[in-house]
């Protein structure tokens, strides 16, 4: 591993000398490659799929493992708009001139060797290769057992595009080593590696985090909820909830437990069991909800539990003081949501919540680097420090201090 790291880490000078022009030409030609190569990528993940069914994965894992040619279609576009991002490295964020004459620039640069640890999705293997190109950063891709297939077929379309222009296909590696301990090796390895991103489950998450001698930035469980006040349109809430649930369950922005204040509980729930109904939704609740509708019964176990399926929690609160005390309690840092026409309410809920994203009358399936103009990101990070958030383009530069002097001495 440590020859592999150190050819990525030599691949990380040759970024330093490609313009932006030519890294957008470039990421431009990857996008072609993608679509030119469907054929290729549906058959590498026809590999995975078969071996997802024999391995019997979640429904929701299925679905994040599954590539067709409108997934292929929106990786190339991804890259596209990627490349039409203004370029994020050798910006000047800031300039003075000191009382000693010195003239200070602080300038963006890349970080420098990424690893990414991730599962299942494959678009994930081009999304963050593309934006660790486009930031000049080499990206070491890791990737779960259950597409291996996919992201390899992937990393070699991009990797092509880089061998034809006379680039080290090091820029985007993918590790051979697929097993806990390849994992366990890389993210100690801070002699070469600059940053640790892991996306997954809780358990690679706390693992990673745990062990790594690398800094990380974790893109933790979306335990999302949304919130229904009293002074919400209730056909527009039921309607966000329901996409917020339902459009794709196995996401970490989407919601698991709907919060309805006391006030509006009995006339809501009814109205929103039959929408829910209609999507399959099962359906867990406290028991005032219980009272009011059948259900089965959440506990603080449910609450705490990031389903990534068509479950959802539903807990009636006392107004938006009982929201932000159960947010508080079960939340992640991921995106949270109220349904209000009360300003006083909506501005309380905003400052009141800490996490990275915090919607008024929005579904929380908004939170998304494509969503929010970043073209793509690499996760949604949960840190406070460093990127928060969608992690796209900004959150994989940091920066350095330019001093120009004339002679001075201190």
């Amino acid at each position: 591993m440590e020859k592999f790291l150190i050819k990525a880490k030599n691949a990380s000078r040759v970024l330093s000398s490609i313009s932006g022009a030519e890294k957008n030409r470039i990421l431009k030609e990857m996008a072609v490659a993608l679509r030119d190569k469907t054929k290729d990528l549906l058959e590498a993940n026809s590999l995975d799929m078969i071996d997802g069914e024999k391995q019997q994965l979640t429904s929701a894992l299925m679905d994040r493992l599954l590539l067709d040619e409108s997934r292929i279609d929106a990786m190339a576009v991804a890259i596209e708009e990627i490349a039409a991002l203004k370029e994020p490295v050798g910006r000047v964020i800031d300039g003075w001139v000191t009382e000693d004459g010195l003239k200070i620039e602080k300038v963006s640069i890349p970080i420098g060797v990424i690893g990414i640890i991730y599962e299942s999705r494959p678009n994930v293997t081009s999304d963050t290769a593309a934006l660790c190109f486009k930031s000049s950063n080499v990206c070491v891709l890791k990737g779960g057992k259950e597409a291996e297939n996919s992201n390899v077929a992937i990393a070699k379309v991009l990797q092509s595009v880089l061998a034809k222009n006379d680039l080290p296909t090091s820029l985007i590696s993918i590790l051979e080593d697929s097993s806990r301990e390849g994992v366990a090796k890389l993210i100690k390895m801070d002699k070469y590696v600059d940053l640790i991103i892991p996306r997954g489950g809780v358990g690679l998450i706390k693992y990673v985090s745990d062990n790594a001698t690398v800094s990380v930035v974790k893109h933790d469980k979306g335990q999302c909820h949304t919130y229904i006040d009293k002074d919400a349109k209730l056909d527009n809430a039921i309607a966000i909830a329901i996409n917020a649930k339902v459009q794709r369950p196995g996401v970490c922005n989407a919601m698991e437990t709907l919060l309805v204040d006391r006030c509006i509980a009995s006339n809501a729930l009814p109205k929103l069991k039959v929408e829910f109904d209609k999507a399959q939704t099962e359906l867990r609740g406290c028991l005032e909800t219980q009272a009011i509708i059948e259900v089965k019964h959440a506990t603080d176990e449910d609450y705490d539990t990031e389903y990534l399926a068509n479950i959802l929690n539903i807990k009636v609160v006392d107004g938006v003081d009982g929201a932000i005390e159960h947010i508080i309690k079960f939340g992640s840092g991921h995106s949270e949501a109220i349904i209000t026409e009360d300003i006083t309410s909506a501005e309380q809920f905003l400052n009141a919540i800490d996490a990275a994203a915090v919607y008024v009358n929005a579904s929380t399936r908004f939170t998304d680097g494509g969503s929010f103009g970043f073209g793509a990101e690499v996760g949604i990070s949960t840190n406070k420090l460093h990127a928060r958030g969608p992690m796209g383009i900004e959150g994989l530069t940091t920066y350095k201090f330019k001093i120009y002097g004339s002679g001075q001495t201190r």
